[in-house]
């Protein structure tokens, strides 16, 4: 009888497989786990970093948990709490963003207005 070696040979299309025997990590995992740390940490600049990173990580997310969901015995529960925690990061950087980036705008509309209703032409009559 033959045995064959699967170490060097792709797994089959819709199969994870790991050459050790046990299960395998979710992909981007820590990809969303950093992107939404990452997302909270930079909300106050202006928002727009942040903004980014939280849907970026929310996409990711979103992908792995449809894999997770089709075969979840094939990940660790190590992985998918971290996709969890990573996905509730994400979403929280994403809102604290969007008020920043809101809170941003109303300045500079406020300070543009107040700006325009400044006699700027009676300045230079004495």
């Amino acid at each position: 009888m033959e045995e064959t070696n699967f170490t060097n040979q792709n797994p089959p299309p819709g199969q994870n497989f790991n050459p050790q025997g046990g299960q395998i990590s979710l992909p981007n995992a820590g990809a969303v786990l950093t992107l939404g740390i990452i997302s909270i940490a930079l909300c106050w600049c202006y928002g727009v970093v942040s903004l980014t990173c939280g849907i970026i990580g929310l996409v990711l997310a979103n992908k792995s948990l449809v894999l997770y969901k089709e075969n979840p015995t094939a990940y660790s529960l190590t992985s998918y709490n971290n996709l969890k925690a990573g996905r509730v990061c994400s979403i929280i950087g994403l809102c604290l963003s969007a008020l920043m980036l809101l809170y941003v705008i109303i300045v500079f509309a406020f300070i543009g207005a107040a700006f325009s209703a400044m006699p700027w032409d009676m300045m230079g009559r004495h």
